[in-house]
Formats: structure tokens, C-alpha cells, sequence
């Protein structure tokens, strides 16, 4: 209902400017690049995708006109803060720090459980936060339904707020979800008339962490929820496939390409209606389909750490804008610190600040019109149905989950071939690089910790930098011990490869490299002696049959490579040489000379 004593809103018109035509849009552009192609201002995305470098009102007429805006949220997006509750602890402390959390700006609270959740102080975090009010969200690797049925029962049968994640294994959750259905069928029993909470989780953060496109995470999204559409229902239990689609959300890693990630979480929504249709439910129900996003682990950094607040900020903005419904940021110093009020308060305050003074809840869907970002939106959306149909033509997650699977790998190795090239730039990792840098942590406590994430876009480069920069300590502090400390595999190998010889030939920046003749399968490995480095490589079983000699392990024993091995240097000279460890030449140099270049000497 509109109200009549209000005057009538004038049409927006600005009659003192000439329309200006696509034409002379683009004659003023050639006549900016001074005689470039405005071809070469182009944007390739990963997933092949073209960004045009401008983009005008013919574009929405491509579309078949102005796409509809997305719909308001029913809230504004929500700032969660995450708490780890380590194994064999019940978690009073993280209830405490999330009660704190919640009076100091947080809207929502998010539990990992690193162990068995029965523990759980399911009592104290009734007491302390109402469970009816207070939205939760809770990530178990088992007994999701015991979890929910002590929830329900400390929330006196009130409907809870929030949404359950279960991830029973290191695959995808689509992939192994044939052993779960009954435990999954009970969390959406006990779920089902609780209408602010979703018990299933359709976890795109396992392909967004491991490198996949853009593409490639939408696409495999919506097969992890296709397994769940058509196996969940159970006629039985009275299950219905509208019950396992209410019970649904996607959790999303929203990395720092800040156009293509709005597009993406926009896409992700128009996609959902398509699906929703072909298993016979309203389109409409895409709109209320609840998004947790999270900052991207994938591109997190160790060098020059505070860059990741720079990340955040802007990942958090795409969240936002996006169309997300809830937003979770990590701690900049994540990857080798504990948790600490100083990084938790900076992660927390960072959605405050683009809510309550930034203001970017104000507007529904602030890309709508946009003719650069429908454009995206919409070409993401086709070609990521286009990886859906294919990929499910072929059994999809339940069936071809290796396909998937190695489909990622392949879009992880080309990014760590592009940031060892400088193609793509990762600041203070492989570009302006900060080479007085302190660290806040020991690299050799780092490289040995099981905790230290490996599998992010810029390890190859970190762990090459660390074992350097822990050389020269080592030298600088004329330690006489000699370390041997391992890199990492075929992809650190190749990245060792481009990363020097693009130091050598720092003006052939777009050039391939040649490449290593080093067998696909070998470790690389830094030997560390009181006055020089030498890169080696060495099969995996040479590694690790050196590794036992040289720690004194019985063959029989249970063994983990170690990162490190540390011992009397004429001790590893003749571990190296028995059993077989080659230099990686470089050219001819020296490795010490390029090792002291990556480090700024």
C-alpha cells in the first residue's frame, strides 16, 4: 500500500548531458590506449571466461533484457564468528569467548568440532545463550542427530536458529553419502518444524579451498545437493524431496576477485531456482535459500600476513553485495598463531564496520543493473550448468567423484604455475614482497607443525621462502648442525623451476620457462649445511627410508615424513649420498646465489 500524501516521486533525468552512443564510447576508449587493441585490455578469468574491457546497454539487451533483482534478505547479513572446540574438551571456554563475541558486535556464532561432540556443554550453552534467539551454526565429523537431540532437548522443545554441517570424511559430502542417509534422515526429522534453521550443508568450501574455479564450484555444488535431492527422500519416514530442499544450505569460500565473486554467489541463486524446478518445487524458493560465506583459506598468506585483512575486506565486501546471509572472516594470522583477542576482535569488527558505518545492507542487491556484473553473473551461471549437466551425465558425485576431484587438482596446479610466474600477483608473497620481514613464528616450529596448512594457493612459495629464511638464521647464528627440510612434491618442484628461472631472467616475465627434467613423482628437498644450501630432489621412498635411518625408526614402526630432519652434517652428507639424492641445478647457479635473491640479499 502506498501512502497519497506523500508527493510523487520526479523520473531521474539529467537533460544537461547528451546521451553518449556504444560508438563513441568506444572511439573514446581507442582514442585512451593511444593506439593499443582495446582487445588487449581483455580479462581472462580461470574459467575461461572473457571480461570485456567495456560494457554498455546492449549488454542487458543480450540478456533478453534487465535481469529481476535479487530479493531482500529476511535479515541483513549476519557477522558469525567462528570457535574451534579442540577434541576431548566440552567447550565452555568457546561458549564463554562466543558469549563475549555476541555483546561485542557478532550476530552469530559458529562451532568446529575438531573431536566427538557428545561432550559438548550443550547445558552451559543454554544457559549462557538462549538457544531459541541466539543463532548457531556447528560443524561435527560425527553424530550430528545425538548433537541435534541434546540441543533440542536443552532448548526445551523450542525450534532452534541457525544450521548443522556434516562432514564425516575428507571428500566431498555428496560423494560418500550412502553411509550417512539414515544418520542425515534424523537431523532433518528432528529439523523439520524449525524454520530458521537448516540441518544440511551443500559444502562448496571443500572445492573453493582446494582451487577449483569459479565455475567448477558452483558446478560441483549443485551435484553434492543433487545427490542429496534424490537420495534423502524416503517415503518411510515420510521424507520429502521439499523437505530435504527447506533443510539445505550452501556454504561458500569467497576468495579476493571481488567482481567474479559477486557474480558468483548472484548465480548461485538463479541456478538454485533452475534446479528446484527440475525436481518440481517453486522456483521461488531460491530466494530463501540461506549462503554462509566464508573467507577464502585458499588464498590466506604466511608472508606479509597482514595483506589478509586487505583480502578479507574485500571478500567479505563481494559477500555482502553478493547476496550472502551470512559472513564468517578468519583471523589474519590464522595459519600459525592460536586463537587471540587481538586478530578474533580486527576478524570480528571487520562486517561491523561495512554494516553499521559502511552501510552495504542498505540495498537489496546493489549489482542489479550493473552491466558489466549481469553480464558475469549470467555467463558464470551458463557455464557452470554447462559443467553441472556434463559432470552428471556422467554419474556426478556419488558416481564420478574422482573426475571432480581431479578436475580441481588440475585448476590448483595452473594457479601455483601462474604465481610462480607473476602472472597472477599475490602481495608480499610472490610480488612487493617485504624482504626485512620479521616473522611472528619460528618457520622451523611452522614447517613441522601437522597443523600448517599445505594446500593453499601460495604454500609452495611460503615453504620455499621459510626454508630459505631458516637457513640463513641458521648461518647467521653459525649453528653446525645440517637440516634437511622437505618442500613438497610435484608442484613444488615445478613452481622451483619457474619461480628461479624468472629470477634469473626477471625481464622475460610472460616467457615459459624450460622445463625440469626431474621425474613428476619426486620430493623436493632443501639441504641446509653450516655455509650453503643445496636444492636436491629425491624419490619418496629414498626420502623416506633416509628419514628412518637417520631418526633411528625400526622399519616395522608406524612412520609420518617428517618436514624436517636435523642431525651432524657428516651424518646427512652421507644419508644424501647413499641413498641417492640429486642436486636441482638451476642453469648452472649455485643454489645459495639464487636462494639469497628470493630473499632480497
Amino acid at each position: 500500500m502506498t501512502d497519497s500524501s506523500l508527493p510523487p516521486t520526479p523520473p531521474v533525468s539529467f537533460p544537461e548531458f547528451a546521451p553518449v552512443s556504444t560508438a563513441q564510447w568506444q572511439a573514446q576508449l581507442a582514442r585512451e590506449a593511444k593506439g593499443a587493441d582495446p582487445a588487449s585490455l581483455r580479462w581472462t578469468l580461470p574459467d575461461g571466461l572473457v571480461a570485456e574491457p567495456f560494457y554498455h546497454r546492449e549488454a542487458l539487451a543480450a540478456l533478453g533484457g534487465p535481469p529481476a533483482p535479487l530479493p531482500p534478505r529476511p535479515a541483513p547479513c549476519r557477522n558469525v564468528v567462528p570457535l574451534t572446540v579442540p577434541a576431548g574438551t566440552d567447550g565452555r571456554l568457546q561458549i564463554e569467548q562466543g558469549a563475549d563475541a555476541l555483546a561485542r558486535g557478532a550476530e552469530g556464532l559458529h562451532f568446529h568440532f575438531s573431536g566427538d561432540p557428545a561432550s559438548f556443554a550443550v547445558g552451559e550453552l543454554a544457559t549462557r545463550l538462549p538457544l531459541a534467539s541466539t543463532w548457531l551454526g556447528y560443524t561435527v565429523q560425527q553424530g550430528p542427530d545425538l548433537l541435534l537431540e541434546r540441543l533440542h532437548t536443552a532448548s526445551n522443545g523450542e525450534p532452534l536458529q541457525g544450521f548443522l554441517r556434516y562432514s564425516p570424511t575428507t571428500v566431498p559430502e555428496g560423494a560418500e553419502l550412502l553411509p550417512f542417509r539414515a544418520t542425515l534422515r534424523r537431523c532433518i526429522g528432528l529439523a523439520r518444524e524449525w524454520p530458521g534453521f537448516t540441518a544440511l550443508a551443500v559444502n562448496g568450501l571443500y572445492f573453493g579451498n582446494r582451487g577449483a574455479t569459479l565455475t567448477q564450484q558452483l558446478a560441483f555444488s549443485l551435484s553434492t545437493a543433487t545427490a542429496m535431492l534424490s537420495e534423502l527422500p524416503d517415503e518411510a519416514s515420510g521424507l520429502t524431496v521439499a523437505d530435504v530442499a527447506r533443510q539445505l544450505h550452501l556454504d561458500f569460500a569467497i576468495g579476493p576477485s571481488y567482481f567474479p565473486e559477486i557474480a558468483r554467489l548472484r548465480a548461485a541463486r538463479r541456478l538454485w531456482a533452475t534446479l528446484l524446478h527440475a525436481y518440481g518445487l517453486p522456483a521461488v524458493g531460491a530466494a530463501t535459500l540461506p549462503i554462509h560465506a566464508t573467507t577464502s583459506a585458499w588464498t590466506q598468506t604466511t608472508l606479509d600476513p597482514h595483506t589478509n585483512l586487505l583480502r578479507h575486506t574485500t571478500e567479505a565486501m563481494s559477500a555482502v553485495l553478493g547476496g550472502a546471509d551470512s559472513i564468517q572472516v578468519a583471523a589474519f594470522d590464522c595459519l600459525y598463531q592460536a586463537p587471540n583477542e587481538f586478530s578474533a576482535r580486527l576478524a570480528r569488527n571487520l562486517p561491523v564496520i561495512l554494516k553499521d558505518e559502511a552501510h552495504l545492507d542498505w540495498v537489496a542487491d546493489p549489482a542489479a543493473g550493473s552491466y558489466f556484473l549481469e553480464t558475469l553473473t549470467d555467463e558464470l551461471a551458463r557455464a557452470a550448468w554447462a559443467e553441472f549437466q556434463a559432470f552428471e551425465a556422467q554419474g556426478g558425485m556419488l558416481q564420478a567423484r574422482a573426475r571432480a576431484l581431479e578436475a580441481v587438482s588440475q585448476a590448483g596446479l595452473e594457479k601455483f604455475k601462474r604465481i610462480a610466474t607473476g602472472q597472477d600477483v599475490v602481495v608480499g608473497t610472490n610480488r612487493f614482497q617485504n624482504h626485512q620481514e620479521k616473522f611472528e613464528f619460528q618457520p622451523k616450529q611452522l614447517l613441522r607443525s601437522r597443523d600448517f596448512d599445505t594446500t593453499r594457493a601460495t604454500y609452495p612459495s611460503e615453504v620455499l621462502r621459510l626454508a630459505t629464511a631458516l637457513h640463513f638464521e641458521r648461518r647467521a647464528n653459525q649453528d653446525k648442525q645440517a637440516t634437511l627440510v622437505l618442500l613438497g612434491g610435484a608442484r613444488v618442484n615445478e613452481e622451483i623451476a619457474e619461480a628461479f628461472w624468472h629470477l634469473l631472467h626477471p625481464e622475460q616475465r610472460t616467457d615459459t620457462p624450460p622445463s625440469a627434467s626431474i621425474a613428476p613423482d619426486s620430493y623436493s628437498v632443501l639441504f641446509s649445511k653450516p655455509k650453503e644450501a643445496t636444492l636436491m630432489y629425491a624419490q619418496p621412498e629414498q626420502f623416506d627410508h633416509l628419514a628412518r635411518v637417520v631418526q633411528q625408526v625400526p622399519a616395522g614402526h608406524t612412520f609420518d615424513i617428517p618436514s624436517l630432519i636435523t642431525s651432524d652434517l657428516a651424518t646427512l652428507l652421507e644419508a644424501v649420498r647413499v641413498f641417492g639424492f640429486k642436486e636441482f641445478v638451476v642453469e648452472g647457479h649455485r643454489t645459495e646465489e639464487v636462494l639469497a635473491r628470493l630473499q632480497g640479499r
